[in-house]
């Protein structure tokens, strides 16, 4: 594939004009100035995309999401505290295959198009039938299940910390490395994970070499039950068993001590953080976290935390961490716009398990890259364009989507599903 005449935002967060990008066996293979001529070889088999008036760039990563919770859209905002345990915990105790076929469904869809290349889902259940879905949809994503052993769980998701364990194994089993999927173990939360579970999650991860995550440090509830319980912070307790590795994600991460911050540092533990969802919760130190050379990654939590476009968090983003740490210190540029898009890359790529492979438009790079479509009138004139990427694009803006070299969207339409059959079955659920 050729993508012909387009700008791009290169590997430096800079903008470049009237560039070609060829493509082969899902990797970028060159990137160059525009040129009409194709090479004999090239013209039998080569398929061109004409790239006038877009911009590419390398798709986006969610790096914290919940195909399960999509049909919550709606129910949260504004709902009194305890969302978990009055709203979420209960809803997803009564999902079926079907609901969640759906779910991922649209999941998969609004991700498709918002420009959203890849994804981690931090575990439900009946992930089996999401795994069918994401592998339809050609998205590359890493997949969980729900991990808990909590004794007072419903009936219909309560776990040993054996049977737990073996869920994700037979998911990983099935599906680790089937097209562009991954298999995570997860903790969801450690308030509801015995030692025991912490313990065997870890170890089967490590065994398995592939990543643990879990939800951390999100609230001061959690805090204040590993303190009672364990006489320490949550990454100090977790530090303690040799969970934290380079191999570890932990979802949020606002409300972090000094020392927690240092052990993230030292062992290279990946966070991430959701925006808009943590805006009830708290603010992250991200600028302390980015001196200490930790990249973070972006996601959205959800559809049942206001949608899944990476493009609206970047936005809130900025706003958050400019009024909470850079209008202290009279510093506009606290977040800068590159900042910002690089931990929605290549933070995102770190939380996936893919340093040097994805979240740059770099040659030797996988192909994950999506198209802007700039002659709009919110997008231009602009006086910097990497600005405007964060100040003004929105999901509606994205036109192409590639993965892995394959076009999975083209002129917004999605090639790789059902989107009409998706959305009437999900107006059935809905009205």
């Amino acid at each position: 594939m050729k993508i012909s005449n387009t700008s791009i935002l290169n590997e430096n967060y800079e903008i470049q004009h009237d560039m070609d990008i060829w493509i082969r066996d899902g990797k970028i293979v060159k990137i160059e100035k525009h040129s009409n001529s194709l090479a004999e070889e090239d013209v039998k088999c080569c398929e061109v995309l004409d790239g006038r008036g877009k911009l590419f760039m390398p798709g986006l990563i969610d790096s914290h999401m919940h195909t399960g919770q999509q049909l919550l859209r709606g129910k949260v905002l504004d709902a009194m505290p305890m969302i978990w345990t009055r709203i979420m915990l209960p809803f997803e105790s009564t999902l079926t295959p079907k609901k969640m076929r759906l779910s991922a469904g649209i999941a998969a869809l609004e991700m498709i198009k918002s420009g959203t290349c890849g994804f981690i889902d931090a575990g439900s259940y009946f992930m089996e039938e999401a795994a069918e879905v994401y592998r339809t949809s050609r998205l590359r994503g890493a997949l969980s299940y729900s991990t808990m052993d909590q004794k007072n769980l419903p009936q219909s998701i309560r776990d040993t910390a054996r049977s737990a364990i073996e869920k994700t194994d037979s998911l990983y089993d099935a599906y680790h490395g089937k097209d562009h999927l991954k298999i995570f173990y997860s903790l969801r939360a450690l308030m509801s994970c015995s030692e025991e579970l912490v313990q065997m999650a870890s170890a089967r991860a490590k065994e398995r070499n592939t990543t643990l995550q879990a939800h951390m440090n999100e609230y001061a509830g959690e805090i204040n039950y590993s303190m009672e319980h364990y006489q320490m912070r949550p990454y100090e307790y977790l530090e303690s068993l040799g969970v934290l590795s380079d191999r570890f994600l932990g979802a949020h991460s606002l409300l972090l001590s000094e020392n927690e911050m240092e052990l993230i540092q030292e062992h290279g533990v990946k966070i991430c953080y959701c925006p808009f969802s943590n805006c009830g919760k708290s603010v992250p130190n991200s600028p302390e976290m980015l001196r200490r050379g930790v990249l973070p990654g972006l996601g959205t939590d959800g559809t049942a935390h206001g949608g899944m476009s990476l493009w609206n968090e970047m936005k809130i983003f900025r706003s958050v961490i400019n009024i909470s740490h850079g209008v202290p210190l009279a510093e506009p540029k606290i977040m800068p716009a590159k900042t910002i898009l690089s931990m929605a890359l290549e933070g995102g790529a770190a939380a996936l398990g893919e340093v040097g492979r994805l979240g740059k438009l770099k040659e030797g790079y996988k192909a994950d890259l999506i198209g802007i479509d700039l002659w709009q009138p919110h997008l231009l004139p602009s006086g910097n364009l990497v600005n405007t990427l964060v100040e003004s694009v929105n999901a509606n803006d994205v036109v192409h989507m590639i993965v892995d070299g394959k076009l999975v969207m083209k002129n917004r339409e999605v090639l790789t599903m059902d989107e009409e059959k998706i959305m009437w079955e999900a107006k059935e659920v809905t009205i």
